[in-house]
């Protein structure tokens, strides 16, 4: 049991350092190209933190492991949300631009009707699902990179720092890619060990992909926004947790529906129905609503979001293993 915890205390270690140096690689990229941080945080943050997630579902997905597969993008969403949003709303309240966040949002929602459709007609997926996210994603990411860049948010200008003078676009460049594979490892170190103490324990694939896999690829995301904000990339943040959350339905959920259709795993009935039906997916859309709604109308996060975020993920979590 030793190896498995040096290994966790090594990938705990890999993240919180990969975290730093991905955020000042992307603002250092963004300020050096006058982008908006938030169409960093949107696209390239985002999709490097969700690669954890891509690698894990789409492996799970090619061994026949359905239920990690489904898990994990699920599971993410709603970590991303209830946990790593809400630790940094909890933290640091803050406002938010009300204009910048609409359409991400919508998306967030109407791809994640459209996900919940198919499962609770279809109970599964086919590969045209999956194939129909990924074209999505394309399309996305290009929209909101056109859209971003016709449409530029005002940001104030911060003073450089002798240090971000000297540091020339190479080193910037290093940075977010050093940054994304520590990241990167650093998560895989804590899934492997952290499933191998689950497993041994007996709790199910499904419940694993929910909560100590979803977990454990979400600690980029927790990280990065963790970091972002102790650095004042407020927006880097926000635009990280939304662009990851729509990631992890169209890119995540995608490419491993494509490599491998697959059925919603049925180990746990409540009242005769599936377990995920009646929970996992009614969570996922309850917590981004919690988050979304009130900012989008308000353009505030508030702490009581944060605080009742936390308190719904702990829930969450406590039932997936004790039910």
């Amino acid at each position: 049991m030793l190896i498995p915890i040096l290994l966790f205390v090594l990938g705990l270690a890999l993240l919180i350092k990969g975290g730093d140096w991905f955020v000042d690689g992307a603002a250092g990229i963004a300020k050096r190209f006058h982008l908006s941080e938030l169409l960093i945080g949107a696209t390239v943050v985002s999709i490097g933190t969700t690669l954890p997630e891509v690698m894990v579902s789409s492996q799970a997905a090619m061994i026949g492991n359905s239920g990690i597969s489904y898990g994990n993008a699920i599971g993410s969403v709603i970590c991303n949300t209830s946990l790593i949003a809400a630790t940094t709303i909890a933290i640091r309240p803050s406002t938010v631009s009300r204009k910048s966040l609409r359409i991400p949002v919508a998306v967030f929602f109407a791809v994640a009707v459209l996900y919940a459709l198919f499962a609770y007609l279809n109970r599964g997926f086919a590969r045209w699902n999956g194939i129909l996210f990924l074209c999505i994603f394309v399309f996305y990411l290009a929209f909101t990179v056109f859209h971003m860049k016709r449409h530029p948010e005002q940001e104030p200008e911060e003073a450089e720092t002798e240090q971000e003078k000297e540091r020339r676009l190479w080193q910037e460049l290093a940075f977010l890619v050093v940054g994304a594979v520590a990241i990167a490892f650093g998560a895989r170190l804590l899934v492997n060990n952290g499933t191998k103490i689950a497993t041994a324990m007996g709790v199910p694939d499904s419940v694993i992909g929910l909560t100590m896999i979803a977990l454990g690829t979400s600690l980029p995301e927790l990280v990065t926004a963790v970091t972002a904000l102790i650095k004042g990339h407020s927006a880097l943040s926000v635009g990280n947790i939304i662009g990851a959350n729509i990631f992890n339905i169209v890119l995540v959920s995608g490419a491993a529906i494509t490599l491998n259709p697959f059925l919603l795993p049925a180990e746990k009935t409540i009242a005769g129905m599936n377990a995920s039906l009646v929970v996992d997916l009614p969570v996922m859309f309850l917590v981004m609503a919690i988050m979304c709604l009130p900012s989008v109308s308000r353009g505030r996060l508030r702490r009581w979001q944060g605080i009742l975020l936390l308190l719904i993920y702990a829930g969450f979590t406590t039932f997936q293993f004790l039910f």
